[in-house]
């Protein structure tokens, strides 16, 4: 993932091929995410931001840990696609071999889903850096601070989609709580970057 040019990664995205998918996607909208939070925290710099100097330093590096993070789940999503493309094709010629084969697809599943319900969490986390960079940052750049809660929004609701495919596949209760747990927080962390957009909008008509 990370060797890939942007032109050879869509052309695998658009490729019959298991993997890259959707959950990649929604990865690679939480990086650009952190990414543009980042870029925004390395603009507000010099003495008219002293004062937040702290702030905007301590912003900018939790975004790159979360750019890594992002990346290393679309990494991640790629290859648990791919395994549930070869449990589909385990053998299922006897009783035993189609019992193993459920098993499986099960745990591929459960895999499958763990990656964007992971995605969920750093795009929840880069609007919380973005909600606090915005009262600090600078004004020229405030564009992006939307464009980054944007980014984060869909990654979360796109990450959501990949969890809930895979949740009628998961068969242990504790995992299916955890995923279920995680696209329940989807709702309130649009709502969150709705307002940042709404916010930066009304300070660039003002």
């Amino acid at each position: 993932m990370r060797d890939r040019t942007i032109d050879d990664f869509l052309t695998r995205l658009a490729a019959r091929v298991p993997a890259p998918g959707g959950g990649a996607v929604a990865a690679l909208h939480a990086a650009q995410a952190a990414a543009l939070v980042g870029r925004v925290a390395r603009h507000s710099t010099g003495e008219g931001y002293a004062e937040h100097r702290d702030t905007l330093a301590w912003v900018a590096t939790e975004a790159d840990r979360l750019r890594e993070d992002a990346l290393r789940l679309a990494q991640a999503d790629t290859a648990a696609f791919t395994a549930v493309a070869e449990a589909h094709e385990l053998p299922q010629d006897t009783d035993e071999a189609r019992a193993a084969r459920a098993v499986g697809i099960a745990r591929a599943l459960a895999a499958a889903a763990t990656p964007p319900a992971e995605v969920i969490g750093v795009a929840q986390v880069v609007v919380e850096l973005a909600e606090e960079l915005l009262p600090v940052a600078n004004r020229t750049v405030i564009g992006d601070v939307a464009a980054a809660a944007e980014a984060a929004r869909a990654a979360a609701t796109t990450a959501r989609v990949k969890v809930e495919i895979n949740l009628g596949g998961v068969r242990d209760e504790l995992v299916y709580g955890e995923l279920t747990a995680a696209a329940a927080r989807v709702p309130t962390l649009v709502a969150r970057a709705e307002r940042l957009t709404a916010a930066v909008r009304e300070q660039i008509a003002a």
